[in-house]
């Protein structure tokens, strides 16, 4: 496999850094890796491969090195400032932030559901919000075989999603500190506000995973409704997911269903109390399902309960998945 000049913006952050894990992990074939930062962090040694590495300040000339492919996770702004100067120099972005996702010439992919898509993209490349990436991994093979007619999310998102601020608060509100990132104490307590509030009474959050889902199973006509929360959980996000199908289904073949999916493991045996938790999903880069039960409310209803390293799966191994599309076309 040929090898690549690859770039890290945001390289010293929490997913910056992940996404250097899943590299290594994964041996990705690199040629010569560059690192970028702020200013604060310029100059940083990071170790790659048993390799140091200095991280360099992000700045207009930092493109005109040979780059292949730019894996963006420095945050929406950093991404419109530079994200179309690296396309302008050939460079094949892959963008972590909410950025570019519903352009309609990006792509937003997730490798298990529409691979496909990558073969339209013109230079930008999304990576969905981390919540749309866990639920649409189960969802997409659902959706094939019994389509859906509506959806109901409800999530329980880790403090990781709100980067190092959002943990901090965490910890240091179990040592009855001040909170600072949050509006309220995230300890002992639950937050149903994640991102800014839009004028519908929604939050963007909400709205990121209700147009994401529809964008990535190829569908404008589900019907989705949303409610995001913060929890005090460090990492891993959960989700309950309704689903309404217009075709009647047999829950044996839900089950048989999943088990076949790639990126997809069911953790469901109620009598020996097993089902997904974040504790026993950190690390990994799986999407868990379990508690998979019908919704005797409706016709053709089911419930699902899903959980995912919204660090790894949800952003960085999800953008190297990306990443690894790229290599075959290159």
């Amino acid at each position: 496999m040929k090898k690549l000049n690859v770039a890290v913006i945001g390289a010293t952050g929490m997913v910056g850094r992940t996404i250097l894990k899943v590299l290594e992990e994964r041996a990705f074939p690199i040629n010569n890796l560059y690192l970028f930062a702020s200013s604060k962090s310029k100059n940083t040694k990071v170790i790659f491969n048993n390799t140091e590495y200095l991280v360099e300040k992000l700045d207009y000339s930092s493109f005109n090195k040979d780059i292949d492919i730019a894996l963006f996770s420095a945050g929406s702004e950093i991404s419109k400032q530079y994200a179309p100067l690296a396309k302008e120099k050939g460079i094949i972005v892959i963008d972590n932030s909410s950025a570019w996702r519903m352009e309609e010439d990006v792509p937003l992919i997730v490798p298990e559901v529409n691979p496909q898509d990558i073969r339209w993209h013109k230079g930008i490349i999304s990576n969905p919000n981390c919540s749309t990436i866990q639920v649409v991994v189960p969802l997409n093979p659902l959706h094939e075989t019994y389509k859906i007619k509506r959806l109901v999310y409800s999530t329980y998102q880790a403090v990781s999603g709100s980067g190092v601020g959002g943990i901090m608060d965490l910890e240091n509100g179990l040592k009855n500190l001040p909170n600072k990132k949050y509006p309220y104490p995230i300890a002992y307590n639950c937050i149903p506000h994640i991102d800014t509030f839009m004028d519908n009474g929604y939050t963007k959050e909400e709205f990121k995973m209700i147009e994401e889902t529809k964008k990535i199973l190829n569908d404008n006509a589900l019907k989705i409704t949303a409610t995001t929360v913060r929890i005090p959980v460090k990492n891993c996000h959960s989700v309950s997911i309704n689903i309404e199908f217009e075709k009647a289904f047999e829950v044996s073949h839900i089950y048989k269903i999943l088990s076949e999916s790639k990126g997809v493991i069911i953790q469901d045996d109620i009598d020996n109390n097993i089902y997904p938790m974040p504790i026993s999903a950190n690390g990994t880069d799986d999407v868990y399902v379990g508690r998979i039960r019908r919704d005797f409310s409706i016709e053709n209803g089911v419930n699902m309960w899903v959980v995912s390293d919204n660090i790894r799966k949800g952003a960085a191994t999800n953008a190297v998945q990306i990443a690894e599309l790229v290599t075959e076309t290159l």
